[in-house]
C-alpha cells in the first residue's frame, strides 16, 4: 500500500510540475507577461513563473537549463544562437522613456534632444540649468540644481537599448561607451537600481534625479517622462502610437529577427524584447504554446499597457518556423 501511494505521489508531482513554465530575463517585458500569464492561467491552468531578473541573467539561466525560457531585449546575433542550438524570436515592441524627478515639472513638458541626453549621461552636463537644457526649454523654470542620474546595476537589455540610441546620436557618447547591457559609467553623479523598477523607484525618490525605464513603468506609476526630439527636430511623447511609427520601419527578415528600431521614427528609443528557447527540446513545448496563445489572444492586453503587439505577418513568419523546428503542435 505504501509502495502504491509513493508512486501515486510521485505521478502527482510530475503532473503539478508539468503546470509550471519558468522564464527569466528582461525586465523591460515583465508588465506585459505578468498580464498574460495571469490570463493564461486563468484559461488554462498552467502558471507561468517569470522572474524579471535583466536580460543578462535571463540569458545565463537558459545557459544553465534552469529555466524554459529566456528573455532579453538586446537580441543574441546569428552565431550566439546557433552555436547554443537556440530559436529566438521577438514577443512585443515598447519604449525606454527618460523619467525625472524635478519639482513643478509636469510629464512631457520637459523637452530633450539625443545629444543633450548623451552628454547628461556622459557627465558632461551636470546641472539641471545647464545651457544646453535652457536652450531646449525657454519656457520653462529650471532649478539650479545637480544632476543625479540613475542607471541599471544589472546587465540589462533596457540598458542596451539605451546606450545603442545614445551612440547612435552622439559620436562622442559612442567613443566613451558604446552599447552594452552593462556599463560603466564614470564623470557624472550616478545611482544605480537593479531593473527597470529600481531605476523607477530611485527616480521617484530622489529629487533632481533622471534616469530611463520602459514605458508601462511609466504609465503605472505615473511618472514623469522627458519629451524627445525626433530625427526632424519634433517634439514626441511616448505612447502606442509613437512605438507603432517606429515598428513600421523594421526588416524582420534579419537573422534572429534582431531587429534595430532605434531613431528610425516615431518615438527614437523603441526596441522588440525576444525570447530564447532550445530549438527541438521538449521543455521549448510549453513556453511556446504560451507565447503562441499570447499571439492569439494577449494583443489588447498589451495595448492597455502601451507596448505593441507584433505585426500579425511578423506572427505567422514565427509559428511558421515553429512547426518547421518542430516547437508546436
Amino acid at each position: 500500500m505504501n509502495k502504491l501511494l509513493a508512486i501515486l505521489l510521485t505521478a502527482l508531482a510530475v503532473g503539478v510540475q508539468a503546470q509550471v513554465i519558468n522564464g527569466a530575463g528582461a525586465t523591460f517585458p515583465a508588465p506585459v507577461y505578468s498580464k498574460w500569464a495571469s490570463e493564461y492561467n486563468n484559461e488554462t491552468g498552467i502558471k507561468i513563473n517569470y522572474q524579471a531578473v535583466g536580460s543578462g541573467a535571463g540569458i545565463k539561466q537558459i545557459g544553465a537549463k534552469t529555466v524554459d525560457f529566456g528573455a532579453s531585449d538586446d537580441p543574441l546575433n546569428e552565431q550566439e544562437v546557433r552555436d547554443n542550438g537556440y530559436y529566438q524570436f521577438p514577443a512585443v515592441i515598447g519604449g525606454v522613456v527618460p523619467v525625472i524627478n524635478l519639482k513643478g515639472i509636469e510629464p512631457g513638458k520637459l523637452v530633450l534632444d539625443g545629444k543633450t541626453l548623451a552628454n547628461i549621461y556622459r557627465g558632461e552636463i551636470k546641472n539641471w540649468n545647464d545651457p544646453a537644457i535652457k536652450k531646449l526649454n525657454p519656457s520653462l523654470t529650471l532649478p539650479d540644481l545637480a544632476i543625479t542620474v540613475v542607471v541599471r546595476a544589472d546587465a540589462s537589455g533596457t540598458t542596451a537599448v539605451f546606450t545603442d540610441y545614445l551612440s547612435q546620436v552622439s559620436p562622442e557618447f559612442k567613443k566613451d561607451y558604446g552599447s552594452a547591457k552593462q556599463i560603466s559609467w564614470k564623470g557624472g553623479n550616478y545611482t544605480a537600481g537593479k531593473g527597470n523598477a529600481g531605476v523607477a523607484a530611485f527616480t521617484q525618490q530622489l529629487q533632481g534625479t533622471i534616469g530611463y525605464v520602459e514605458y508601462a513603468y511609466v504609465k503605472q506609476a505615473k511618472m514623469t517622462y522627458v519629451a524627445m526630439l525626433d530625427k526632424k527636430g519634433k517634439p514626441v511623447h511616448p505612447d502606442d502610437l509613437t512605438f507603432a511609427e517606429a515598428a513600421r520601419s523594421a526588416d524582420w527578415s534579419v537573422p534572429g529577427m534582431a531587429v534595430n528600431l532605434n531613431n528610425k521614427g516615431g518615438w527614437p528609443i523603441t526596441a522588440a524584447t525576444f525570447v530564447i528557447v532550445y530549438k527541438g527540446s521538449e521543455k521549448s513545448l510549453a513556453p511556446v504554446k504560451f507565447f503562441n496563445w499570447a499571439f492569439d489572444k494577449g494583443d489588447q492586453s498589451a495595448r492597455d499597457l502601451d507596448y505593441v503587439p507584433l505585426p500579425q505577418k511578423v506572427k505567422d513568419q514565427i509559428k511558421s518556423e515553429w512547426k518547421k523546428l518542430a516547437l508546436s503542435n
